[in-house]
């Protein structure tokens, strides 16, 4: 009997969805000075349920349904987090975060530091980021690059159930603000979760990666929704012999960069691979915290692969030409290895 029961355990399964949605009523009840905020977060339940069942527990005082100003709201948590609440701030889609930019950058991120330590702005930013399915441009870009650029903020990717529930605890708790970076098309995924990430004192240390699998001939770095491409692309790169390391970043800023290089190390190849756009982005950094780092250590130039350098195509056919496939990571993997099939070949 106990063995089934053990079995039945390790076998728990939790969706990305309930996973935040655990996280928050966990915390919310473990520290009265934990309160949400956003467009449709109570009454509604969230746009996308993530709040479900919370303004009923909480009430109306620490679940509150704002307008849809994101300047105003966003300003209104900064300045409740000056005064020592831990606001989470919900933005239906991060796209829409920046209408309150000025308050992320100018107030959050900075206010500890020009005050010589005297402010503390414990606040998380939560929300969808990155591409969707057939929302167009304005509403599909990755913004992990644009806010791993500011000193002073903190950035989270979270890709399963158990990075969602371990993360947005370790965000909630920190004394720091926070960019906690959703997907939307992982909310209503399932993903095994331990009892040790069942337990409501479970959390994640925010700066640290998880290597979600290992390998000898390649390594693979990337974050949210393209970890789960990320390891497809490795199960069809054992079958032709290359053994890939797959490294879940989860912490964007602080980034893991001794994890990154540890593993570089030891497969002397690096593949990046992000949603964002090309040009300044997270696999540019990876790389050059390599070259500095590793050097000498690789046997292959650093492949990267992102999103394409243009706005996204509202066509289906073009927006699943704009995004990283799992191909394109197979492929990239397969040239570091110098196992592609020569052009002249395919002629």
């Amino acid at each position: 009997m106990w063995q089934v029961l053990y079995i039945i355990i390790l076998h728990v399964q939790m969706t990305v969805r309930d996973a935040l949605n655990s996280a928050l009523d966990e915390e919310m009840s473990a520290d009265p000075s934990v309160f949400l905020m956003g467009e449709e977060v109570g009454e509604y339940q969230g746009a996308y349920k993530i709040s479900k069942g919370l303004l009923d527990k909480y009430g109306p005082d620490r679940v509150l349904d704002t307008p849809i100003t994101e300047a105003g709201f966003t300003g209104i948590g900064v300045g409740a987090a000056y005064q020592g609440l831990r606001p989470i701030v919900e933005f239906m889609t991060f796209n829409f975060a920046m209408q309150a930019i000025d308050h992320i950058i100018n107030s959050a991120a900075k206010s500890n530091y020009m005050s010589a330590g005297q402010i503390s702005v414990p606040i998380v930013f939560r929300g969808p980021n990155g591409a969707a399915a057939g929302v167009g441009a304005q509403h599909s870009q990755c913004y992990a690059a644009w806010y791993a650029h500011v000193p002073g903020l903190k950035v989270l990717t979270p890709y399963s159930a158990e990075d969602a529930r371990g993360l947005l605890k370790a965000a909630i708790r920190d004394p720091d603000p926070v960019i906690f970076l959703e997907n939307e098309l992982l909310y209503g995924e399932s993903f095994p979760v331990s009892a040790e990430v069942l337990d409501s004192s479970f959390c994640l240390p925010i700066g640290k990666a998880k290597v979600e699998r290992e390998g000898k001939d390649v390594t693979i770095t990337t974050y949210s929704k393209m970890v789960g491409y990320a390891l497809q692309a490795a199960e069809i790169l054992s079958k032709e012999g290359i053994s890939a390391e797959v490294i879940n970043l989860r912490s964007i800023r602080p980034l893991d960069r001794a994890a990154i290089n540890a593993s570089v190390r030891k497969t002397n190849r690096l593949v990046t691979v992000e949603e964002g756009f090309p040009q300044h982005g997270i696999g540019a950094e990876i790389c050059m915290s390599v070259v500095e780092e590793s050097f000498e250590y690789l046997d292959a130039p650093v492949e990267r692969i992102a999103g394409a350098d243009v706005p996204m195509p509202y066509a289906a056919n073009l927006e699943r030409m704009a995004v990283p496939q799992v191909d394109d990571i197979v492929r990239a993997a397969k040239r570091a290895c110098y196992r592609a099939v020569p052009m002249a070949a395919t002629a």
